[in-house]
């Protein structure tokens, strides 16, 4: 019995991936830094163009998740997260590439039973509590409001 632990163990170490910490910490800052300057160099467009703060911040974020699903499509998002980690999955980019990623790996299955079925299998419960929390939270204030404590 102690000579397949020992045995095991040696497997496990072997087929174990290693990781490079300061360097996976330098390529997630990289790729994270990089994301977030295009962000804001399409922000700092869109105001010069003489859009409004918030109007210029939501085309960005319509630019940012459109540029990820368009990546995630060509495969080339995927690619990208795999040398960055973190910092490639972190910004609402990794969101829109979670909720994209599912669909394409089971298009194969069909319209309705692959990507219908499957397009929310990462983001879906993030979607679900976040809509389910927000409305929770709104009947609560909407109670307080009417009994004038809010």
């Amino acid at each position: 019995m102690e000579i397949n632990k020992k045995a095991y163990e040696a497997y496990v170490k072997e087929v174990t991936p290693v990781h490079k910490r300061w360097p996976s910490i330098f390529r997630a800052f990289l790729v994270g830094g990089i994301i977030c300057t295009l962000g804001q160099l399409c922000t700092s467009l869109f105001i010069n163009g003489g859009f409004e703060k918030e109007v210029a911040s939501a085309w960005t974020t319509l630019i940012l998740i459109a540029s990820s699903v368009i990546l995630t499509g060509l495969n080339i998002y995927p690619k990208i997260v795999k040398f960055g980690g973190a910092g490639a999955l972190v910004p609402i980019t990794g969101f829109a590439n979670s909720v994209v990623a599912p669909a394409v790996e089971f298009k194969s299955e069909g319209q309705i039973f692959g990507i219908g079925c499957k397009i929310f299998t990462i983001a879906g419960p993030v979607i679900l509590y976040g809509i389910l929390s927000s409305w929770i939270l709104g009947v609560i204030a909407y109670v307080l409001m009417a009994f004038g404590i809010l």
